[in-house]
């Protein structure tokens, strides 16, 4: 079959996936045409807000930046929406007779059709709209449309294409729980380009429009205008820039199509070497301690790395603790104060520790029979923690301290941090045995139906007690620094507050121990419900 003829096929094998996922359920069907309503919603009025911008000094940085964004995430949506569109899988197509270059062809057609492809038109149509003089430019704008609009398509195809093997595996598919992770950094940095616009003017976001223009799909707007400013020799190196990126796509998805549908898929069948070193003790697993608190350190590390969601969770927290300080301090708004907020992220990790082993737990359940086992397993999962923790908080506290210059301060900051840490050690391995709740394996909820409750009363209660066991520490700080002769002192707040997180943490754990121990029935109970 010729690509002009399966080109109509697949768009119509498009429009049938899509109506037949709306029959599944009138629940989907009404999701689907909500965000379908506020996402054109969305559109229409950033198409008004773009259209009003025309003829304002710094409508082409706005525009450029706009754009670059949006094909930014025409790049990493494939990543973490991988089953949005049941099309982005070539694999299913490897036992029809088609060659690559017609399938893309027909792929890339069909693609064009959903509201994503609509909302980036409206958006690129206004970022014309917005920039172009003349009709010169307007001639050159309705070609720029096409061809970053194609660029955007075509890039999400092609990563896509790259990383199928990857997308439609369970642990793929957990990737996407991270996008939690991109939105939370990407909230941080929206709000520190806002607060630096607000302060400053649209002028700041001059530097960084002129490297974008020359980055496709932005370089298409960049063209339409130097058009309109009658640089015509800038406007065809910026087209031709574009249209090169969409061919270099084009012929990186037809590479990727060749390979996937002509190579068979090994990915399940590990060879005898990786399995043996699987299952081989690692390096890590040599330096911990002997006996059970080293076994049990070495898998609740194993579980940072490798279960998708505790991985996420700290990643989150470890992204999130450096952004607040770090991001403050740059813009001359923080405090050394704020490096604290790594000790706290991280120290939420301590927080539903059964609960993160999901069904599991009734292995770890098996191994405990008194007391002191119980003690044993919540101090070995505590010194994991400790493991990335204290030296990362530390690291953030120097790191905000050395971007203000405020070095007098350090020693309180870290012994603030310390003492918050090991409060939060402390409640945390407490509201563990008293307030267990399950986390699914599957999808993107991190606490099972009807156990919202006890999420909070172990997360938000854990945390105001920790706050509250830190009154001392907090309040010696306020002492010492309102105190005529306060200032020689400080440095004591260090010692005070490494020592005060250490005994709290070493009495949150004695009291959890018999929780622990008396509870495992209703502990198991509660985190298996996911």
């Amino acid at each position: 079959m010729s690509g002009d003829a399966i080109t109509p096929v697949f768009v119509r094998l498009k429009l049938s996936l899509l109506r037949n996922g709306l029959r599944q359920s009138g629940g989907r069907k009404a999701a689907y045409i909500t965000s379908a309503v506020f996402a054109l919603l969305f559109a229409a009025l950033q198409l008004i807000g773009l259209i009003a911008l025309r003829g304002h000094a710094h409508a082409e940085s706005v525009v450029v930046l706009a754009v670059a964004v949006l094909g930014l995430g025409w790049a990493v949506m494939p990543l973490f929406f991988p089953s949005g569109d049941e099309t982005l899988d070539p694999t299913r197509l490897v036992m029809l007779p088609l060659r690559p270059r017609p399938l893309v062809r027909a792929l890339l057609t069909a693609s064009l059709v959903g509201i994503g492809p609509l909302f980036t038109l409206c958006l690129l149509a206004g970022s014309v709209i917005a920039v172009a003089r003349g009709g010169a430019a307007f001639a050159v704008g309705a070609v720029a449309v096409v061809l970053a609009l194609l660029v955007c398509v075509a890039l999400a195809r092609a990563v896509a294409a790259a990383n199928v093997r990857l997308l439609t595996s369970r642990k793929g598919r957990d990737l996407a729980v991270l996008s939690g992770l991109v939105i939370a950094i990407g909230a941080q940095i929206v709000n520190f380009g806002a607060q630096r616009i607000g302060a400053s003017g649209l002028g700041e976001l001059d530097p960084a429009a002129g490297v974008l223009q020359w980055v496709p799909p932005a370089s298409a707007i960049g063209a339409v205008h130097a058009v309109g400013e009658g640089s015509y020799g800038l406007a065809a190196a910026q087209l031709a820039l574009t249209a090169g990126a969409l061919v270099a796509l084009l012929a990186l998805w037809s590479r990727h199509l060749t390979r996937l549908m002509t190579s068979p898929d090994g990915s399940t069948l590990p060879g005898a070497e990786s399995a043996a070193k699987e299952r081989s003790s690692t390096g890590l697993g040599r330096l911990l301690p002997a006996g059970r608190t080293g076994t049990v350190m070495e898998r609740s590390l194993r579980y940072v790395w490798r279960d998708p969601k505790t991985k996420a969770a700290w990643v989150t927290s470890l992204a999130i603790g450096l952004i607040v300080p770090v991001f403050n301090a740059w813009q001359g708004t923080g405090s050394v104060y704020f490096a604290c907020f790594a000790a706290g992220m991280l120290g939420i990790q301590m927080y539903n520790q059964f609960g993160q082993d999901t069904s599991a737990f009734w292995i770890v359940a098996m191994t405990i029979s008194s007391t002191r086992d119980a003690y044993v397993e919540l101090r070995a999962r505590a010194y994991a923690l400790l493991l990335i923790t204290l030296p990362y908080a530390a690291l953030v506290t120097v790191l905000t301290t050395a971007m203000l210059g405020d070095w007098r301060r350090l020693p309180e900051a870290l012994g603030l941090s310390f003492a918050l840490l090991g409060a939060m050690l402390a409640t945390g391995a407490w509201t563990s045995a008293r307030f267990p709740y399950s986390i699914p394996q599957e999808g993107y909820k991190n606490v099972a139906p009807g156990q919202t409750g006890l999420a909070w009363i172990s997360i938000f209660g854990g945390m105001m007690a920790a706050a509250l066991l830190c009154a001392p520490v907090i309040a010696l700080t306020i002492w010492l620094n309102v105190s005529a002769d306060g200032d020689d002192w400080t440095w004591l707040l260090l010692p005070v507050g490494s020592a005060y997180g250490a005994g709290l943490a070493a009495a949150g754990l004695k009291l959890a121990a018999p929780q622990t121990a008396r509870r495992l029935p209703e502990i198991l109970a509660a985190v298996s419900k996911g």
